[in-house]
């Protein structure tokens, strides 16, 4: 404000176009012309983000010339910026004094003016303050009669500010914008005052007639009022009773209300809620199971346990007239279809569909709803899902639950333990409503990609249904039966015009996708289609009538580029030090590549490669038990206080977590410190001890997969992981891989190390000299 102390300043000036700008008053702008932009960075780069604000005569002129604009406009400072696609800027300024051009010091790249500071001036002997009281009980009529919502701005209003009364009421009111301006000129206080009043008063008079005159009218012409209305809706809308007792309390209170107030346009808002909801509505499902089974075959390759499931909980809805609904929780990587897969149970049950997204949400009350004593308040999403649905039996689908946030509003995931505990969901009350209501009947479906990002509380309350990542042979069915299909009707082909072979379909899973589902699958393909009806119709060749087109090698590169991916993590010699393991990451399974090397230093472990806690525990757990190792085979370890030992695991952006990498950190150690080369064809995984024990993980299939992808063929795992291999594995990855079950390092050292016999035969050997050969 040091900048306005001064009598005369040079500011940047943007012009407006139907809109005049007042002292005290905030408001959004849309910069958007070449000069007014111009000045808008001018401001906040030079100016400290101060501007002049005046209209311009001609609403239409898109270049104003100093003469087409208004000389008296308003000192604004800039509060917020923000660029647009299109290069304009919204803006929200805060008016803060009026000002006079004086003269324009520069107009080339944008309007740069000397202003003058213009100071009001109140008339002695004026009862200010009676008039700003005045105008204020008239305004507050106005907002009311108008039914118009405008949080807060009652307490803005002051009757001892006068001039800072008139200016927002003005700036509000609906009314030509030289009047406007000629209010903004107005330099004596209790003159604008007044006009302003008078203006209002016009207004409010003109709306008094309108509110008494429109029941007569409706009367007249055989309309009912509000109050007949919604008593009529509510007596044939078969509300529960309790809900029933609930709208007629509130109609009761609309009917006491004036026609045009505040309140009365929140009882209308609570009681169309009321109403909306489908209180005994259910939709009649299908229990045919062969049909079920059939839809979800037809939209689903694979995922036999979830279809399974879901026809298991039709065959109980046969057995029992009345079965409570479910609550599944789906987790797996992106892009498995665990949010198309809901609604093909909707579809195969007959029910309606409705999905909400609590990926970033923060607020409680987007949950259970605001309370009604708060301005704005509204019921949360799970009402709204069932108005949508029209019926209190959908499949509902809360998608991305493992996003979830909480600050200050609270914590929704706690408002979901009302809504998704069996126990209780036949109770659910919303917070706006502040009525029970039965959600035992709905069908929830929540998805996730890692379940352990779930509060444990919530997670209890739902059957996990875990859904794996795709094999690559379940990958090319599901092209084949689902993509190109999909893919080639959207991009206006009939389903056999596009021809991809089963050689070039794998080559876009291997070489230019590498992921769990199949989402980049299927871009890739719609990229081809696109690609191929744009070469049709540059080659002329516009009829339907046209020979079906054959996808080969050279259009595959023609239209998608070089390949992406290719297995250049996978080292082809044993190697000191380096050692491979199996990673399961939010998109899936992949590897792991371990790095060790021994450097000059303090014998601290520096851990690089952006590691999370649990990672880096278990890289202190290896470090640990590689020493214990080193004792146990009588090495000389002193020499280890001089050397820093750094682990790294490549792909520093990619964040990593979890136990699983022990086993393959510890070989590394290992084969550092001992200067035995590890064998680079196996892929291991499991969480150790310091005992050397294994213990087993999660993520196996994944892991199994992505090793087959990357042409691993021997795979050490923990031998309690045994099981789910034989479970989970399809048949053509257990005969194209060899599992070696382990329950010990010393077992799984005897694998992985060239020279296992070496290791068993050192004995009072110095560490330093081998290491120092080992940095050469």
């Amino acid at each position: 404000m040091d900048r306005l102390n001064s009598k005369e300043l040079i500011l940047p000036l943007i012009p407006l176009r139907e809109l005049v700008a007042f002292p005290t008053v905030i408001v959004p702008i849309l910069v958007g012309r070449d000069k007014s932009v111009n000045a808008l960075k001018a401001s906040l780069n030079t100016y400290s983000g101060y501007i002049f604000l005046a209209a311009q005569k001609n609403q239409v002129t898109e270049a104003p010339l100093p003469e087409e604009m208004y000389e008296t406009g308003t000192i604004a400072k800039i509060e917020k910026s923000a660029e647009q696609n299109n290069g304009s800027y919204r803006i929200v300024v805060q008016g803060l004094k009026r000002g006079q051009i004086l003269s324009y010091a520069d107009s080339r790249d944008f309007y740069l003016v000397r202003l003058d500071i213009l100071e009001e001036r109140a008339e002695s002997g004026k009862d200010l303050l009676e008039l700003s009281r005045n105008l204020i009980a008239l305004f507050e009529e106005y907002i009311n009669l108008k039914r118009v919502r405008l949080p807060g701005i009652m307490t803005r209003l002051k009757p001892s500010q006068l001039s800072d009364a008139s200016d927002i009421i003005i700036s509000i009111i609906n009314i030509p914008l030289k009047i406007k301006q000629s209010l903004l000129e107005e330099l004596n206080t209790y003159a604008r005052g007044v006009r302003v009043y008078n203006i209002l008063k016009k207004e409010v008079l003109q709306l008094r007639s309108q509110r008494d005159i429109e029941p007569k009218l409706k009367r007249e012409e055989g309309q009912e009022t509000d109050y007949e209305e919604y008593k009529k809706k509510i007596a044939t809308a078969q509300l529960p009773e309790y809900v029933n007792i609930r709208a007629e309390e509130e109609l009761e209170r609309l009917a006491a209300m004036p026609p045009f107030s505040a309140e009365g346009t929140v009882s209308r808002y609570y009681l169309d809620w009321l109403l909306a909801i489908p209180w005994k509505k259910f939709k009649k499902e299908n229990k045919d199971i062969q049909r079920a089974a059939q839809i979800l075959d037809e939209d689903h390759y694979g995922l036999r346990k979830v279809k399974d499931r879901i026809l298991d909980y039709l065959a109980v809805r046969l057995l029992v007239k009345k079965a409570e609904g479910e609550i599944l929780c789906f987790v797996g990587p992106p892009g498995v279809g665990k949010s198309s897969l809901s609604k093909s149970i909707a579809r195969a049950l007959d029910r309606k569909f409705v999905r909400v997204s609590l990926g970033g949400v923060k607020d409680e009350a987007e949950i259970r709803g605001h309370r009604r004593t708060y301005i704005g308040s509204y019921p949360g999403q799970i009402v709204k899902g069932l108005k949508k649905a029209a019926s209190m039996n959908p499949v509902f689908l809360l998608d991305e639950i493992d996003k979830l946030n909480s600050d200050f509003r609270g914590d929704p995931a706690s408002a979901l333990l009302e809504a998704l505990d069996p126990e209780q969901n036949a109770e659910f009350t919303d917070h706006y409503l502040d009525l029970e209501m039965d959600l035992s009947q709905v069908f929830f479906i929540t998805t996730a990609n890692f379940a352990d990002n779930i509060p444990p509380a919530l997670l209890d309350r739902m059957e996990v249904i875990e859904l794996p990542g795709y094999t690559e042979r379940e990958k090319l069915q599901i092209a084949k039966n689902f993509l190109l299909k999909k893919q080639a009707e959207k991009n206006g082909f009939s389903p056999d015009e596009i021809q991809i072979g089963d050689d070039i379909l794998l080559s876009i899973i291997n070489e230019y996708t590498r992921e769990a589902g199949v989402r980049n699958l299927e871009r890739e393909i719609a990229v081809i289609m696109r690609k191929t009806a744009r070469s049709i119709i540059e080659a002329g060749k516009k009829s339907k009538e046209k020979e079906n087109k054959i996808i080969d090698r050279a259009l595959l590169q023609k239209y998608l580029g070089i390949a992406k991916y290719s297995n250049q993590k996978i080292f082809h010699s044993n190697e000191i030090g380096v050692a491979m393991g199996l990673a399961w990451t939010a998109a899936g399974g992949d590897i792991l590549v371990v790095e060790a090397r021994m450097l000059k230093g303090k014998g601290e472990l520096i851990l690089t490669g952006r590691l999370g806690e649990v990672m880096k525990e278990s890289s202190s757990a290896a470090f640990s038990y590689t020493k214990l190792k080193l004792f146990e085979l009588e090495l000389d370890t002193e020499e280890l206080k001089n050397y820093d030992i750094h682990l790294h695991i490549p792909e520093g952006a990619v964040p990593k977590e979890g136990p699983s990498a022990g086993v393959t950190l510890a070989v590394s150690l290992i084969s550092l410190l001992t200067g035995i080369p590890v064998r680079s064809d196996y892929a291991m995984t499991g969480e150790i001890t310091l005992r050397g024990k294994i213990l087993p993980v999660g993520g196996i299939k994944e892991k199994i997969i992505a090793a087959h992808r990357y042409g691993i063929k021997n795979i050490l795992i923990p031998s309690e992981n045994e099981k789910d291999f034989r479970e989970d594995i399809p048949e053509e990855l257990k005969n194209d891989i060899q599992i070696h079950p382990v329950d010990t390092m010393d077992e799984l050292l005897d694998i992985v190390l060239e020279n296992p016999i070496k290791i068993k035969n050192i004995r009072s050997k110095v560490i330093r000299p081998l290491q120092e050969a080992n940095l050469q």
